[in-house]
Order: C-alpha cells, then sequence, then structure tokens
C-alpha cells in the first residue's frame, strides 16, 4: 500500500489516474464514474393514492385482477413486486393465488370471467330474514350471497378488529370481499365507517409495505420514503432535511450496521460524559463489578449489592483482609475493567473528536472558503477560466464527508475488534489481516483529512503586481486541493468496500452497510399528486 506522501501533492502520474489539464495547462476533475442512483419518492396524503395506484395497477395488469385482490397480493408480499413476478414464474397464476389464499372468479376457455347470478334466495342463510328483493343481497367473487344488511355489519365488526382483509362470511371461505361493496353498503349506514375503510385501504400501502417508511422527523412532517424493492440497505435524505437509514430509520450512520450502530449510539449516550471521572474517581465493586464511589472519609464501604470492600485497594472486606501485600491475582482482574473502559475512551474520544472537526469546518472553515471564493470570483489580475470557485466547494463537501466515515470507522472498530461480535473461529487469522488492513486505510485517511483541512483553511495568495504570479499561486493552490480531495475521497471509498467486503463478511452473525455515496444519501423526490 503507498504511504501517504506518494499520494500528496500533485504530478504527472495524477493526471493519468484522472486529474488532466485543459489546453491552458490549467487542472481539471476528471468526472467520477457514475453511481448507480435510483428514484426515492417522498410521498405525502395527498400523492398517496397516487403512489398505490402505480404498484396496483402494474400487478392487475400482470395477473389480471380486480384492486381488492391486487391489493391483497401485494399485501401477501409486503408490496414487493419482484416478488410477485418470482412467484409468477415459477408457480403459475393459479398456484399465485392459491399461495396468497385469494379466491378470483373462475375462468372459461376464452380467459373471460363468468359472472356469478344472485341465486333467487328466499332467506339470508345467515340472519335468516326473508329477502323479497334481489337489490336487498349482495354477493361475492367466490358467489356467496348473503342480504345487505348482514354484509354491512360484518364489513363494520371486520373494520373494528382491524382486519387487513374483510373476507365473505361463508364459512372457511376465503374470498376477500369487494371494495366497491364494502364502500356502498358502509357508506349507507356507516358513512364514517366508509371513510376510515378508504384510510384503512391507503394507509395499507405505507403499513404493510417493504419499501416505504415513514420520515423519522420530529415533529412529523408527514411523509413517507418509498425505495426500490431490494434496496433495503441504503440512506436517504427526506425533503423536510432529514437523513436516515431506510433499514432500521435511525440517523444515517453507515459505514456502521445497523446492530452495532444501535449498541453503540445508546453506549455513547449513556457513558461518554461520564467515562474519565468514573476512572478517575471510582472503585470496582468485587462482588457485582459496579463502579462505586466513596462519600466519606471512611474506606470501609458496602456497595447496594451487599458487598463490603476496602476503597483503598478495592478488594473484598473478611477477617483475612489485610491490603498492604499487592495482591497480583486481584489486580489482573480490577485491570480488565479498567482496561475495557480505557478501551472504550480511546475509541470514544476519536469519535468525537472528528464530529467537532466536522461541526468547525461546517461553521468558521466554510466562512473562510466563501472569502476565498469572492476574493477569486472578483480578481481582475487572473484570467478568467482560473476564477471559477467549485473545486472549493466541492473539496469542503468531500472533507466533510470524510469526517462522518472516520468518526464512524471508530464506532464499527470498537465493536469489530473487540469481544461483542462473534466471528467464524476458522476467520481468526483473516481477521487479523482484515483489522491491519482497516486500520492502515483509516489512518491514510485520517492523515489525508487533516492536510485538506489546512489547505482550506489557508488563505489564497493576494493577488501581485505581477499577474503571471497570482496566477501560478492560485493554480498551485487548486490543484493541491483538488489533489487531495480526490485521495480523500477514494480512501473513505476503500474503508466502505474493507468494512463491507473484507470484515463483515467474517462475523457469525450477517450484517451490510449501505453503499458508499460521495454527496451524502439519496434524496428522496415530492412525488406529484
Amino acid at each position: 500500500m503507498a504511504s501517504d506522501d506518494e499520494g500528496y501533492g500533485y504530478s504527472d502520474e495524477d493526471d493519468e489516474e484522472g486529474l488532466g489539464s485543459d489546453e491552458d495547462g490549467l487542472l481539471e476533475e476528471a468526472p467520477p464514474e457514475p453511481e448507480h442512483r435510483a428514484d426515492r419518492w417522498a410521498i405525502t396524503r395527498k400523492s398517496l393514492s397516487t403512489a398505490q395506484q402505480q404498484d396496483l395497477s402494474m400487478v392487475m395488469n400482470l395477473v389480471s385482477l380486480e384492486p381488492h385482490n391486487a391489493r391483497a397480493l401485494l399485501m401477501h408480499h409486503r408490496w414487493k413486486i419482484d416478488r410477485v413476478h418470482d412467484f409468477l414464474e415459477r408457480r403459475g397464476r393459479e398456484g399465485l393465488l392459491k399461495e396468497a389464499g385469494i379466491v378470483v372468479p373462475q375462468e372459461d376457455n376464452n380467459s373471460t370471467k363468468v359472472s356469478h347470478k344472485r341465486p333467487r334466495i328466499s332467506t339470508c342463510h345467515v340472519c335468516f330474514e326473508d329477502v323479497s328483493r334481489l337489490s336487498e343481497v349482495s354477493t361475492m367473487d367466490c358467489g356467496h350471497c348473503f342480504c345487505n344488511d348482514c354484509w354491512t355489519e360484518h364489513f363494520l365488526a371486520s373494520l373494528d378488529s382491524g382486519r387487513k382483509h374483510i373476507h365473505c362470511m361463508e364459512v372457511k371461505c376465503q374470498a376477500i370481499c369487494d371494495d366497491a361493496t364494502v364502500r356502498r353498503l358502509l357508506g349507507r349506514k356507516y358513512p364514517a365507517a366508509a371513510q376510515r375503510f378508504d384510510r384503512f385501504v391507503l394507509e395499507s400501502y405505507l403499513e404493510n409495505n417493504a419499501s416505504v417508511k415513514w420520515c423519522p422527523s420530529a415533529p412529523h412532517c408527514g411523509r413517507a420514503i418509498r425505495v426500490d424493492a431490494g434496496e433495503r440497505y441504503c440512506e436517504v435524505e427526506c425533503p423536510c432535511g432529514v437523513s436516515f437509514c431506510f433499514n432500521c430509520a435511525a440517523p444515517a450512520h453507515s459505514p456502521v450496521p445497523c446492530s452495532l450502530w444501535d449498541q453503540w449510539d445508546a453506549k455513547f449516550r449513556g457513558e461518554s460524559e461520564n467515562l474519565k471521572w468514573i476512572a478517575v474517581h471510582t472503585k470496582s465493586c468485587p462482588g457485582c463489578q459496579k463502579p462505586i464511589e466513596k462519600n466519606g472519609g471512611c474506606n470501609h464501604v458496602s456497595c447496594p449489592c451487599g458487598q463490603h470492600l476496602c476503597y483503598a485497594c478495592g478488594g473484598k472486606l473478611d477477617s483475612s483482609h489485610n491490603c498492604n501485600r499487592y495482591d497480583e491475582k486481584r489486580a489482573a482482574s480490577h485491570d480488565a475493567i479498567r482496561r475495557q473502559m480505557l478501551r472504550y475512551t480511546h475509541y470514544c474520544d476519536r469519535f468525537n473528536v472528528h464530529l467537532n472537526s466536522r461541526k468547525a469546518e461546517q461553521g468558521a472553515l466554510w466562512a473562510s472558503v466563501q472569502e476565498r471564493i469572492v476574493q477569486l470570483e472578483s480578481s481582475t489580475t487572473i484570467r478568467a477560466s482560473l476564477r471559477q470557485s467549485s473545486w472549493l466547494a466541492q473539496a469542503r463537501g468531500i472533507l466533510l464527508a470524510s469526517r462522518l466515515v472516520l468518526a464512524r470507522s471508530y464506532a464499527f472498530a470498537y465493536y469489530m475488534f473487540g469481544d461483542e461480535v462473534r466471528t467464524f473461529p476458522s476467520e481468526r487469522a483473516n481477521l487479523a489481516m482484515a483489522k491491519e488492513l482497516f486500520e492502515n486505510q483509516q489512518a491514510q485517511l485520517e492523515t489525508n483529512a487533516e492536510r485538506l483541512s489546512k489547505a482550506l483553511a489557508a488563505e489564497v495568495p493576494a493577488p501581485a503586481p505581477a499577474p503571471a504570479l497570482a496566477e501560478a499561486d492560485v493554480l498551485r493552490t487548486m490543484k493541491e486541493t483538488v489533489n487531495l480531495s480526490s485521495i480523500v475521497e477514494r480512501h473513505s471509498r476503500e474503508m466502505y468496500n474493507c468494512i463491507q467486503d473484507e470484515l463483515l463478511p467474517l462475523l457469525v452473525d450477517a450484517m451490510s452497510i449501505a453503499p458508499y455515496r460521495l454527496d451524502g444519501p439519496d434524496k428522496a423526490k415530492e412525488l406529484p399528486a
């Protein structure tokens, strides 16, 4: 692996690897390889019907179903249209519907639906009331027919019980009742329930859809975000500005897997402020191992667990206690607890350092960069082609992204290289090599991020009386900054690849992370109503 010095500065080799020159010999950044960016859509109450109808129409045409059966099929597969395609190819239409428990009218040889004729009933077999007119009964796809009053009460009871589907009243019949019939009958007697049914039908698209999740903003912005099927591990940004992990709905945390981030976040919130104080001012109880603070002058201390200890040495108090002799065994036990605390402090401190650096670079550094942009764009002593300043804003964006990668890499390392996760015994040797690779990449990213930060903080030399000298200074600064930006971005991407491809496969419990994005989480677009 190349050293930091090999990648620092600007050389002809950098031109060959992606940094070229224009006709005037000015530095240009080669366009990055295009990343696959699937559409992310933000769904509101107004656009919810449109979003649902898009998926329903696809399945209705694919399998030749009525809307209520198409919705039931999609709900069964958690609105994953790719799974519907897969089941249809493997089992055919009949097997697909049977597996989902959907009953549809039989078809004749010409593939046209056979309509169920309303039987000439005189008595409803639910309430046993006489029915005088056929307009007072309704028949479902399955052919079962009952009076409208019984259907209405059945629809209301099913809705009140929170069932996902309203099934036929016939015993053991799994046919799903037609949406239009449910609305029509409920609307006559229970208009509020009919409106509730409409809300239920729409909200089922959100509540049972693996590709849609509510934005976790607080207060809630009223949007849900839809991603492509199969893209569970991704990070998205809602139009309200909140970025989150689509898999766990926590704030964006890649390249740390969701389960490890959840543990780190809980530990960080509960322990980071008190760790150093605990390490200095407490002793560990020899019984329960919890930290104990002395609140008096006497060194005879009792723990809430009931254990009595000597605060001078941290040992148990009994008839044979004597703490003037050094106990190697007891010291080793206590040292292990302190080592765990110091280990966490190591990773926690570095996590905080990079977050604090990012905060400063968002504020004071950006003000400095803006001054440089104004200085460049208003200069009259350098050529117009050198006055463009997009490279400064782009470099700052890369720097801010790298700070997040670095901070989170320490959270990941705390668990990956400790005893908190299980690795396959056969992969112990590979873990050691992967750890070495990870820490080397981490160190290189850290070093070059600091260099980029210093380069952005440095002032552009003021234009001298000789324009050629000022242009040389500006060009040199531009080349250095763009080159460092490219190096930092490459190391950030390599850290993601190392975690996903080298380290996570060593774990017994499968984990994954969202892919690396240079400009952060995918931004969701508002879905038109």
